[in-house]
């Protein structure tokens, strides 16, 4: 998810206040998924603001709390990250994810086409590299 272990409740915190200025100018969605009163997951879409990009958006930080994967949580989620694209004119969707995951396997199962490989994308804490793969889903409008 961007993140590395061990991770501080202050770098938490810091990450969700550091997204306050995109969500304030319109350029960040950001859905949680609720359970009762507790978020359980959350989803974003970062909204490109230039001219010849206000058609597409990349998903980001789609998680879900472990003890509920499986149950369809993140299902209702990507649903509603997608309504909420098609509801800003979004029609192209991209993300990047660690190839030969789970994830790869949920997001291609909802439809997403994959664009190619990116070699050492991510590197974890003792500095080993991962590859992920790129990919893209159309919206109709």
């Amino acid at each position: 998810m961007g993140f590395l272990t061990p991770l501080s409740e202050d770098g938490c915190r810091d990450y969700w206040i550091s997204l306050l200025s995109e969500l304030q100018a319109g350029s960040r969605v950001l859905l949680a998924a609720y359970n009762d009163d507790v978020i359980v997951g959350t989803g974003q879409l970062s909204l490109s603001l230039s001219p010849n990009a206000r058609h597409r958006a990349e998903l980001q930080k789609l998680f879900v709390c472990s003890s509920l994967r499986g149950r369809g949580v993140g299902g209702s989620l990507l649903a509603a990250l997608h309504d909420t694209a098609r509801q800003l004119h979004r029609s192209l969707l991209v993300l990047t994810t660690r190839w030969g995951g789970a994830a790869e396997k949920f997001y291609k199962g909802f439809g997403y086409r994959e664009v190619g490989i990116l070699s050492g994308w991510s590197a974890g804490p003792a500095g080993a590299r991962y590859d992920h793969v790129c990919l893209y889903k159309e919206l109709s409008l």
